[in-house]
């Protein structure tokens, strides 16, 4: 089996490990499980990719509840640690009239201290793909237990969610420079090129800029409703979006990169792959929810309808 990402395994024998936050996205209407990585996880997980949640909550009802609702959608719970010190996360998500979310995150929580086991270093180091965000660097426990299962990762994809104030450009800059794949929007690709030192206008010499001061092979950047360019090495791969009508935007950037990991774990095709992507974050953004139901027949049939 050739892929784009692993050359010599079945797609549903490939193994990944998403680290990071576990919470719950508390809209008016009600609370919903969230966390990036975990999005990023579940979507592996319907997709028929085997993903396990390296996380934490706390010893609490909100944390119990977590792990009630993930078990639910058939994942297990054996690498979400549960911490009697700190609260279970809960994050409260605004959306404006174009559906667009604002959040405000609750410091010092489970997952900002998790601490390094040897059972996290033996899962890492036997899973192909590692998958972590940049909110799980706000605090110095769960980032220096990031650095060490990052020494020993196979092939790293770093997904930057730039939430103000909850992250540092020294240690966004260190974390590129470790990963093999990195994923962000185009707000963030400017913030960090130009932070940087880029003296660039337009996004593709922001993109190639980044590519060269961290050495990254693997890039992609999200333009929301505009769609996607993929960078890999010096080829460029672009979707110019899908027309819909916004629902909320919450998890359609992680249900995005999600799907795009399935596509470059199944097929050397890195346009289909960015074309597939862009369809089921535009799928997500559509509807209520950062995890709905995406059958792939439904998403076929959204990209090329008859």
């Amino acid at each position: 089996m050739n892929s784009l990402f692993i050359n010599d395994k079945a797609p549903s024998d490939i193994t990944i490990n998403c680290f990071g936050e576990v919470l719950w996205d508390c809209f008016a209407s009600g609370r919903r499980l969230g966390g990036a990585p975990l999005n990023v996880c579940l979507r592996l997980n319907s997709l028929g990719i085997k993903a396990q949640m390296l996380s934490a909550v706390g010893d609490d009802a909100l944390g119990h509840e977590i792990l009630d609702q993930i078990k639910d959608r058939q994942m297990n719970t054996d690498f979400i640690a549960v911490n009697s010190d700190k609260k279970t996360s809960t994050v409260e998500v605004t959306l404006d009239k174009s559906g667009s979310a604002s959040y405000e995150i609750v410091a010092d929580t489970a997952w900002d201290n998790i601490t390094l086991t040897p059972a996290l270093i033996e899962q890492v180091k036997a899973s192909d793909i590692f998958v972590f965000g940049s909110l799980i660097g706000r605090q110095e426990t769960s980032l220096n237990t990031l650095r060490e299962l990052i020494s020993v990762a196979k092939f790293k994809i770093f997904d930057v969610n730039l939430r103000k104030p909850h992250y540092q450009l020294e240690t966004l800059i260190e974390l590129m420079k470790v990963a093999d794949f990195v994923k962000l929007n185009d707000d963030e690709l400017y913030e960090i090129a130009h932070a940087m030192g880029s003296k660039f206008n337009s996004l593709e010499q922001n993109l190639e800029f980044i590519a060269e001061k961290t050495n990254t092979p693997y890039l992609c950047v999200t333009k929301g409703s505009h769609g996607a360019l993929l960078k890999i090495n010096d080829q460029n791969y672009y979707n110019s979006g899908f027309l819909i009508k916004v629902v909320d935007t919450v998890g359609a950037g992680d249900s995005f990169l999600g799907s795009l990991i399935y596509q470059l774990c199944n097929t050397t095709n890195a346009q289909y792959a960015v074309n597939f992507a862009c369809a089921v974050g535009a799928m997500v953004a559509q509807s209520h929810g950062a995890t709905p139901e995406l059958p792939l027949k439904d998403i076929e049939e959204f990209m090329d309808p008859a």
